[in-house]
């Protein structure tokens, strides 16, 4: 179809180009089979309500038949008299072939949602691998693709998607900076970057393999780069047949992780379906040469027709990533579904629904997972809670997620026994094992040289960034930190935060301050975390100073008077070396307590 010459929001369609109005107009009666009369032509059609709402998306390779079906005494699925009964106007969309009408009901079902519609649950929520059209494109890790951007996914695994785009920096050096910076940047000095900001020379073709292995032609470009490096080193030029050496053994590197294995050598995929209710779970089994390399878990809403939802998922699933050659289904796929995965690929996809021999031991496989699953999903609820938490959170200051944040808090006593602590949350939940606590290693005794120098500790340790960086303090905290980051030359790579604990008010550069309430709790949890994790390693080492510090166990010396004994003598050893006529001097010390405190440095 040609956007510039149909607009999908209206009904006003193209028949081979030119417009054609079809359907029947509303009125305040349920829509009947003899007020319907479609072209015997492929296309989509709309059910609407009496308010225009569209409550379902279909599509068809004759629309006149497949619509009369809906009106038949014996329907063959449940749903189909409460829609007809619940629909005053019916709306079809013209299309060239079978193929065009699958693309144009998933993407009327994604701008839609319909209620009766089987679609993939809370899609949005699945991140895609993106490279820009840009002179020199970078890699993103993102919900909400650019336009004209190179995309794969999305992938159900977050985790193993961001393991991917990491591979690919650290053995391709591919950039995921914003902006150009003529002075490099920190990525470019600790290796994730080979700094096309400095020397653009090789980086197209570094991008080129990294697409090259995400569209799953490996095994093709490791031999163009082995015949690369015989030419080369039969040429005596060495330096250019290490450059190939290097980049087969990044390759193998990268395909060796099979963390999304729908990508790499692969060329079977089976599909089971485990259904609860309105919820379904589809596992999509990868398989090798009759090895299986691992599985994807995918969520949907189900509306009890199972041929729908197979090639309802089928469509959404290939949309971005390339098909195997053979498909192993459950169920069979609705018309033009196979000849869009042909299309997709660019030669012949299989699809078979088997009955005897191996691949019957892999669909099998298959829909045991997927009956797994649905017990899972269906009983899974705390999860769900935490990660709305943390999309919450992203919805309430405009972010695209906030699935991970990092959180910094300080901790000290009168300048004694200064540390640091960072935690961090994933999907919304605490994840220990990245908790780190630092002890101040320079002379700062104020937190905002404290926290500066164990954020900068943490940068240069670093080669994932997280969606938000989060800083216990307020604006002047932010702008400390602010400045840090401006240093490194890596500013716009996460969100930079602070949080005062005054009204939980969370300051960000270029928006207003904004008092948190409930939708903000993910942040205020990690701060609470944070406070907690830095006071806990605080205590334990004060406990372990008291062994050593005498005066730690002299009753009535709080920490006031501390610091009145520190101000007047200058230090510890100052007040090591004072006699109790000396200490009855300090202001709020007085005989009695000057004696506890001489006995227990002398006696």
């Amino acid at each position: 179809m040609n956007d510039s010459t149909c607009n999908l929001s209206s009904p006003l369609f193209c028949v081979d180009g030119l417009p054609y109005v079809g359907g029947h107009q509303a009125n305040t009666m349920p829509v009947t089979l003899s007020s319907v009369d479609f072209p015997k032509k492929p296309g989509v059609y709309l059910f609407k309500s009496e308010k225009g709402k569209v409550l379902y998306v279909g599509k068809a390779t004759r629309l006149n038949e497949r619509i009369r079906s809906y009106f038949a005494s014996n329907p063959d699925r449940q749903m189909i008299p409460e829609l007809v009964r619940k629909s005053d106007s019916i709306e079809c969309m013209v299309t060239p072939n079978p193929e065009e009408a699958l693309i144009l009901e998933r993407e009327l079902i994604r701008q839609h949602k319909p209620r009766y519609n089987s679609m993939l649950k809370d899609d949005k929520s699945y991140p895609f691998l993106v490279l820009t059209d840009e002179e020199f494109p970078r890699i993103m890790y993102t919900r909400h693709p650019p336009k004209q951007s190179a995309r794969w996914g999305p992938f159900p695994n977050a985790g193993a998607a961001k393991q991917v785009m990491q591979l690919l920096r650290r053995q391709f050096g591919i950039r995921d900076c914003k902006d150009l910076l003529p002075q490099g940047c920190l990525s470019m000095h600790i290796g994730l970057c080979s700094g096309p900001c400095i020397s653009g020379e090789g980086y197209a073709e570094s991008v080129d393999a990294a697409k090259r292995i995400l569209n799953g032609d490996a095994a093709e470009l490791l031999e163009e780069f082995a015949v690369q490096m015989d030419n080369a080193s039969q040429a005596m030029q060495f330096e250019k047949a290490a450059q190939s050496r290097d980049m087969i053994r990044a390759i193998r590197t990268t395909t060796g992780q099979h963390v999304v294995s729908s990508k790499v050598y692969r060329d079977c995929d089976a599909l089971g379906i485990g259904v609860q209710g309105d919820l379904a779970a589809v596992v999509v089994v990868h398989a090798n040469n009759g090895v299986v390399q691992g599985q994807e878990v995918w969520p949907m809403l189900h509306r009890g027709d199972l041929k729908e939802t197979v090639s309802m998922f089928v469509s959404e699933h290939y949309t971005n990533r390339t098909p195997p050659k053979l498909l192993v289904t459950p169920e069979p796929l609705d018309d033009g579904t196979e000849q869009w995965l042909t299309q997709r690929r660019g030669s012949n996809v299989e699809v078979r629904i088997p009955v005897r021999g191996d691949l019957v031991t892999l669909q099998t496989l298959a829909q045991q997972n997927a009956e797994i699953q649905i017990v899972r999903l269906s009983n899974k609820t705390s999860g769900s809670l935490e990660q709305r938490a943390a999309d919450e959170g992203a919805a309430l200051l405009g972010l695209e997620q906030l699935d991970h944040i990092v959180c910094f808090d300080m901790a000290q006593l009168l300048g004694d026994e200064r540390v640091g602590a960072s935690v961090s949350f994933r999907n919304g939940r605490p994840e220990k094992k990245e908790y780190r606590k630092y002890t101040i290693k320079g002379e700062a005794i104020d937190d905002l040289r404290m926290m500066r120098e164990v954020v900068e500790r943490w940068l240069k340790r670093q080669d994932e960034w997280p969606d938000m960086v989060l800083i216990d303090g307020g604006e002047t905290h932010l702008s400390t930190i602010a400045e840090l980051i401006e240093e490194h030359g890596i500013t716009g790579r996460f969100e930079l935060a602070a949080l005062a604990k005054r009204e939980e008010t969370i300051f960000r550069n270029n928006a207003a301050p904004l008092v948190l309430d409930r939708k903000g709790r993910v942040m205020v949890h990690a701060r609470d975390e944070a406070h907690r994790f830095v006071n806990t390693f605080h205590r334990k080492r004060r406990s372990r100073r008291k062994l050593e510090d005498p005066l730690q166990e002299v009753e009535g010396l709080g920490a006031k008077k501390m610091q009145n004994l520190l101000r007047h003598f200058g230090g510890r050893q100052g007040i090591a070396h004072a006699s109790l006529q000396d200490l009855k001097t300090v202001p709020g010390i007085g005989p009695s307590l000057a004696m506890r405190i001489h006995s227990a440095l002398h006696d």
